[in-house]
C-alpha cells in the first residue's frame, strides 16, 4: 500500500502491516491533521476493526493508545484441495487457525462430488464454534495447476479431471454469501511463509515438491505473479534425463516424469510396493528406512535441484524454502538437492544460500488460503467498502 493511501482502509493497513503502532505514527506518515486521523480511527474502531491499548483487554497488555487490529472482527474460512486430500479451517484475522479438518479422497473424485461435502465441513466447523462470529469476511480457495481468480475455477489441473472451468464459489454459498478468491496451490504455499512474519529473506524460491512440482518466487518480499493464477512450471521443464518419458501434462521429457512424485510412486509399486498409492506413502516408507524408498526421493531431489540451480544463478535467494509432500522428508530430500544445485550453481549465488522446511508443514497450503482471504478482506478498498456500509 502507498503511503499516500489515507483513507481508513489504508490507516488499517499501517496498523496491521507493524508500519504504524500509534495516532503520532498515523499522522506522521499520512500527513493527516490529528483530528482527520481519529476520524478514521474512530470509523474502524465503530466496526470493530481496530482495538487500542488501554481500552481493550484483548490487546494483550498493550500500551495505552497503540493501535491494533481486531482478530476477533470476522473469521475467514480456507479450502486447500489437491490430488487426493483436502483442508478446510476456520481462521481469524490474524491468521490463526481456530479449527479445521483433513481428508483424503480418492484421485479423479469430480468437483461435482468432492465439494458439495467441503461446504459441509466448513459448516459443520462454524457450528461447531464456542460463539458465533461476527461475520465470514472470505473464503480462500487452492487448487493444483492453474487456476482463474476472477471466474472461479480451475482451468488447467491435469491431477483434478472434470474440475475445469467448474464454478467452485456456488459450491459454498449455502455456507457463506462472503467473497470467494482463488489461487494456485503454489501460490498459497509460497504466502504462507510471507504472513504474518518477517520472511526468511527478501527473495526466495518456495519449492512445492508433492505429486507434482511447482516454484513460487518471492522478490523484495512479495509474491512474484500475484493473482495470475499459476506459478513457476518447474516440473514441467525439459531435462536431458527424462528423455521421451511421457508426462501427465501431455509432453515428453519433462522433470516430473524422473522427480514428480507421481513418477516415484509408479517406480516404487514396479519394485513390488503394491501398498504405495500416493507421494505420502512413499514418504512414509522411506522414513521407515526403506532403501528403495529412499533413493527414489534423493535421486528425485538431485534431478530438482539441477534445475533449480538455474533459479538460483539467476536470482541470488537468500533461502530456497521446501514443502510439499516430499518436503516431510526435507533432510532426505533436500541432500540430494543440495548435491546438484551446489555443484551447478555458481559459488557467489550459494554462499549464504539455506535450506528451510515450510513453516506450517502440511497445512501450509491451508494457511496461505487463509492468507489470501485476509489480504483480500483487508484490503483498503474491501475495508472502506465496508465501512459504507
Amino acid at each position: 500500500m502507498s503511503v499516500a493511501d489515507t483513507s481508513a482502509g489504508g490507516l488499517l493497513t499501517l496498523v496491521r502491516t507493524g508500519r504504524a503502532d500509534t495516532r503520532s505514527d498515523l499522522a506522521r506518515l499520512t500527513g493527516l491533521s490529528r483530528g482527520a486521523v481519529s476520524a478514521r480511527l474512530t470509523a474502524l474502531t465503530d466496526a470493530g476493526l481496530l482495538l487500542e491499548g488501554g481500552d481493550h483487554a484483548s490487546t494483550g497488555g498493550r500500551p495505552a493508545g497503540s493501535l491494533a487490529l481486531n482478530p476477533d472482527a470476522a473469521v475467514v474460512l480456507a479450502v486447500a484441495v489437491g490430488r487426493s486430500r483436502s483442508q478446510v479451517g476456520v481462521f481469524d484475522l490474524a491468521g490463526r487457525e481456530i479449527s479445521g479438518d483433513t481428508r483424503d479422497h480418492e484421485p479423479g473424485t469430480r468437483a461435482d462430488d468432492l465439494m458439495p461435502s467441503v461446504a459441509e465441513r466448513l459448516d459443520a466447523l462454524l457450528s461447531a464454534l464456542p460463539t458465533a462470529p461476527a461475520r465470514v469476511a472470505g473464503v480462500g480457495l487452492s487448487l493444483p495447476g492453474s487456476v482463474d481468480p476472477e471466474k472461479c475455477c480451475s482451468v488447467d489441473a491435469p491431477v483434478l479431471r472434470g474440475w475445469d472451468g467448474v464454478d467452485l464459489s456456488a459450491f459454498l454459498r449455502p455456507v457463506t454469501e462472503a467473497p470467494v478468491h482463488v489461487d494456485n496451490d503454489t501460490a498459497a504455499l509460497t504466502r504462507s511463509e510471507l504472513f504474518g512474519q518477517v520472511p526468511p529473506a527478501e527473495t526466495m524460491l518456495v519449492v512445492k515438491a508433492s505429486t507434482g512440482l511447482a516454484l513460487g518466487v518471492v522478490a523484495d518480499g512479495r509474491l512474484v505473479g500475484e493473482g495470475r493464477g499459476t506459478t513457476g512450471e518447474l516440473g514441467h521443464t525439459r531435462v536431458d534425463a527424462a528423455g521421451d518419458l511421457p508426462c501427465r501434462c501431455g509432453a515428453t521429457g519433462c522433470l516430473e516424469t524422473v522427480a514428480g512424485g507421481w513418477a516415484l510412486v509408479a517406480a516404487l509399486q514396479e519394485d513390488g510396493r503394491s501398498d504405495v498409492r500416493h507421494v505420502r506413502d512413499l514418504v512414509a516408507t522411506a522414513l521407515a528406512g526403506d532403501p528403495t524408498a529412499r533413493r527414489l526421493l534423493r535421486g528425485a531431489g538431485r534431478q530438482l535441484g539441477e534445475v533449480l540451480a538455474v533459479a538460483v544463478n539467476l536470482l541470488h535467494p537468500g533461502a530456497v524454502v521446501v514443502g510439499g509432500d516430499m518436503g516431510n522428508a526435507f533432510d532426505l530430500y533436500t541432500a540430494g538437492v543440495r548435491e546438484s544445485l551446489y555443484a551447478r550453481a555458481h559459488p557467489g549465488a550459494v554462499r549464504d544460500l539455506r535450506f528451510l522446511p515450510a513453516t506450517h508443514g502440511e497445512a501450509a497450503g491451508l494457511h496461505g488460503c487463509a492468507a489470501l482471504a485476509i489480504d483480500r478482506a483487508l484490503d483498503p478498498g474491501a475495508v472502506n467498502a465496508l465501512l459504507r456500509g
